[in-house]
């Protein structure tokens, strides 16, 4: 299971959040935020690996927990970048997100088993986007993997539901955190 992650800092980190509620408490909820999520879901079923932006912080930061293998995001859109951290593992995976605080153990589970029927599995959000996608070959994505995906929009899980490998299944509903009412 990939998480992907950002260093906290104020201002680059959950910037729409962060207009609303300040870019200091919003880096604050992130870092706090992912630091329950990866306790939550540590798990001997899965490795956990971190996918880190920006590169060199996220690989020397001593925000996250330590022992958890780390890669790095690199550059380009947030297809690229997931597509880039799929490909570093060898077997079925999933990638989460996060800024999900409904995400549970049994949520992950049921994406891995999820992969036994199915090629591709996705976790829609209520925004309109997903929380969670996962490959059974990871390493040989299609070449279209999210190709013409529009991030952050209303329609992005509709965009990127075509270019993931047949048959797909689908997981639990969450919520990510964008805005301030989110947070409620």
């Amino acid at each position: 299971m990939i998480v992907m992650v950002k260093e906290p800092r104020p201002g680059r980190v959950k910037t729409r959040l962060g207009r609303e509620i300040g870019t200091v408490t919003a880096a604050w909820w992130y870092r706090h935020q992912t630091r329950r999520l990866l306790r939550r879901l540590s798990d001997a079923r899965w490795q956990t690996i971190l996918a880190v932006t920006p590169d060199s912080e996220g690989f020397k930061s001593r925000v996250w927990p330590p022992g958890l293998r780390r890669i790095s995001q690199g550059t380009g859109n947030l297809g690229q970048r997931m597509t880039r951290a799929l490909r570093s593992t060898p077997g079925p995976t999933l990638l989460v997100g996060s800024d999900v605080p409904g995400i549970e153990r049994q949520h992950v589970a049921a994406g891995f088993s999820a992969l036994g029927r199915a090629r591709s599995v996705i976790g829609p959000a209520d925004d309109g986007g997903f929380w969670l996608v996962g490959l059974l070959h990871p390493q040989r994505p299609p070449r279209s993997l999210f190709r013409g995906t529009r991030w952050s929009h209303p329609e992005t899980l509709a965009d990127a539901l075509p270019t993931l490998p047949r048959p797909v299944a689908t997981v639990d509903t969450l919520a990510d955190v964008d805005t301030a009412s989110d947070l409620r």
